[in-house]
């Protein structure tokens, strides 16, 4: 917050290759500053943070209109095609201690493919960074993207069906977080409707965590 009529919330994207983070985190920007597309490898290579242009009268808060700024770490997929996973948290860790040392990171959305169930090894790598950048509150400045979600809608399930069928590794995982997660769908609403959708469900994540923050040295 830097008045009482203005907040900037920080959120940091983490998941496997071509989860879809660069394609979510310019949804939540209302933009196009990461660069995404399909490839064979991972695209992303390196930590990059976007911020949004002021969504004026966003929220009510104590009585006032306030208007809202999005700043998103991007960062590279985890496991990487061509970087180690040693050099990916180093890169990730300085960018967190650069963009958000002081401010604070308000949530890590982990991004995950709806279509992809989350289970074996190299599914828990983000999980697994998370927990080691964040340390022990992890749990509670996360929640789960889930990106595709139309493809829930195409083999014929609603939202409860698909989380009820759900890997043990994902209800265990949902459970540890308070079972925070939005699902984010590519057709049926444009992209600005999608993108007010989902900033107001992690405006009330947020407010569940009293708008505190967590800061990294």
């Amino acid at each position: 917050m830097t008045d009482s009529n203005k907040m900037i919330i920080n959120l940091a994207l983490f998941g496997l290759t071509q989860s879809g983070k660069s394609s979510a985190g310019n949804i939540l920007l209302g933009s196009t500053d990461f660069h995404s597309s399909f490839a064979p490898g991972s695209v992303t290579k390196d930590c990059s943070l976007g911020r949004s242009s002021h969504l004026h009268g966003f929220m009510r808060r104590a009585g006032q209109e306030v208007t809202l700024q999005v700043q998103v770490l991007d960062t590279p997929g985890c496991p990487h095609s061509r970087l180690s996973e040693d050099h990916v948290k180093q890169v990730v860790k300085e960018a967190l201690a650069r963009h958000f040392g002081q401010q604070g990171l308000h949530l890590a959305l982990l991004v995950q493919r709806a279509d992809v169930p989350l289970c074996g090894e190299a599914a828990s790598s983000p999980v697994c960074m998370i927990q080691e950048l964040l340390g022990q509150a992890w749990k509670n400045y996360t929640a789960i993207l889930f990106t595709h979600a139309e493809k829930i809608e195409e083999a014929g399930f609603n939202e409860d069906e698909y989380l009820h069928g759900a890997s043990d590794t994902l209800l265990t995982l949902l459970s540890s977080i308070q079972h925070r997660y939005i699902f984010q769908y590519k057709k049926g609403t444009s992209l600005n409707e999608q993108r007010i959708k989902i900033l107001a469900r992690l405006m009330e994540f947020i407010r569940e965590n009293c708008y505190q923050v967590l800061t990294f040295k």
